[in-house]
């Protein structure tokens, strides 16, 4: 392995980011997908819900297929996170906590509200060094 430097971290945080941020657009489509799914009734040809049904077709743990609809369906009537989900900028663990996990506007309004203004950046941790490293939690690239 090559040693640590700082332009090797850095493209290594920079790669993990930018990876995170696909995941998290991809998510949004199979949550677009979920939602279309359910709403059209593709799920009952035997299955109680749609839940069950992503249960046994894609293997999902009960409780997580559950979220996945719960979600899926509420991004449907919150266009602005859906559309911040979809372009890698705001994670599915946040859209799925909602509420005090949803980033604010500075007017104090979610995401839904009157618009989308990203995620806080951190302060620089304590004894962080390093000239031009990011401080900020994702950045999405072209």
């Amino acid at each position: 392995m090559a040693p640590d430097t700082s332009s090797t971290l850095d493209r290594l945080g920079h790669e993990i980011a930018e990876l995170s941020a696909h995941l998290d657009a991809a998510t949004a489509h199979l949550l677009d997908l979920i939602r279309e799914f359910d709403a059209r009734g593709g799920w009952n040809t035997g299955f109680l819900t749609c839940a069950a049904w992503l249960t046994w077709r894609v293997g999902l743990d009960p409780g997580a297929a559950r979220e996945r609809v719960r979600v899926a369906r509420a991004l449907g009537t919150l266009p602005r996170l859906a559309q911040a989900l979809s372009r890698g900028e705001l994670s599915y663990a946040k859209v799925r906590a909602g509420g005090p996990a949803l980033p604010r506007t500075s007017s104090g309004s979610f995401v839904g509200g009157d618009g989308w203004t990203g995620w806080p950046r951190p302060a620089r941790p304590r004894g962080a060094t390093g000239a031009g490293r990011c401080t900020c939690i994702r950045t999405r690239t072209a």
